[in-house]
């Protein structure tokens, strides 16, 4: 994804500011719901204007989200589109690598990713716009796959690596949270797939 060394000057303080905004949206709304807070108070907390406010968000729901889905999307197809075909095996080592790379970036903890899954719990209206993203991300995630790898975007072996890809996100996730779980996504991310791909792979026969 997107470093920070690439980006100008500007462009990384508008980076950390709408990081401070969703850290800030998503707290308050794990504290007291989407109603139970202003516009203006995560801007006074962020130390910027309602108009600034609105020059990164249409809503507090959208700050929540924290993600601009079609510039995050261009920006992951173009990394992933850079790197040569080298199999179906390299396209899940590849996907995981970008989005390692992206929860590393994108700069937040492990404590605002659960804040965001207090938040999701508090607002399940939240958490239907996040299964609308998951979806809509999958089916891209297919097409640019599948443009990748020269095949249409009916072969099942690009919608079974996204499937899977997906799976290994998921449980992931689960990890960062687990008590004695893997403290880094990427790691945990890289492991859950070393582990699928042993089970698909696993040479030794079954038992009679």
């Amino acid at each position: 994804m997107t470093d920070s060394a690439t980006l100008t000057p500007a462009e990384v303080r508008r980076q950390k500011t709408a990081h401070r905004l969703t850290a800030a949206c998503r707290r308050l709304t794990a504290e007291r719901g989407l109603a139970g807070f202003t516009v203006e108070e995560v801007c006074e907390e962020v130390g910027i204007s309602r108009r600034t406010f609105f020059n990164y968000f249409p809503s507090k729901e959208e700050a929540v989200v924290g993600v601009d889905e079609q510039s995050e999307l261009q920006r992951f197809a173009e990394d992933f589109l850079a790197r040569p075909s080298r199999g179906w095996s390299a396209v899940l080592d590849d996907l995981a690598d970008l989005v390692a790379s992206h929860a590393v970036t994108s700069g937040l903890s492990v404590e605002e990713h659960l804040e965001l899954h207090a938040a999701l719990e508090r607002e399940p209206k939240l958490l239907a716009r996040f299964m609308g993203i998951t979806r809509e991300r999958d089916s891209q995630l297919v097409e640019l796959v599948a443009h990748r790898e020269g095949v249409p975007t009916t072969d099942p072996h690009a919608r079974a690596a996204v499937a899977l890809f997906g799976a290994a996100i998921r449980t992931a996730g689960e990890q960062l949270f687990a008590s004695g779980g893997i403290p880094d996504f990427g790691e945990a991310l890289t492991q859950v797939i070393a582990d699928m791909r042993f089970l698909l792979t696993d040479p030794r026969k079954a038992q009679p």
